[in-house]
């Protein structure tokens, strides 16, 4: 079996995969109807758009900096 000269292997971009679509996942969670000049909309500082939707996303790029941070130890 021959060794890649890949830096990143099947892992990398698993991690960095899964990171990405948390960050995506965060980023949908906050989007939403908007405040505008004639009308006030009180779901702009529901739970979901400003704790769970950051943390989701803070998450999925701590998860992707892992990814491109792995190496696979080697015996």
């Amino acid at each position: 079996m021959e060794k890649s000269n890949s830096v990143f292997n099947r892992t990398n971009f698993v991690l960095v995969g899964i990171g990405t679509v948390l960050v995506i996942l965060g980023f949908c969670l906050m989007a939403g109807p908007g405040t505008t000049l004639d009308h006030f909309e009180p779901d702009i500082f529901s739970a979901r758009r400003i704790r769970v939707a950051p943390v989701i996303s803070l998450i999925g790029f701590i998860v992707m900096l892992v990814g491109v941070l792995y190496k696979k130890k080697e015996l």
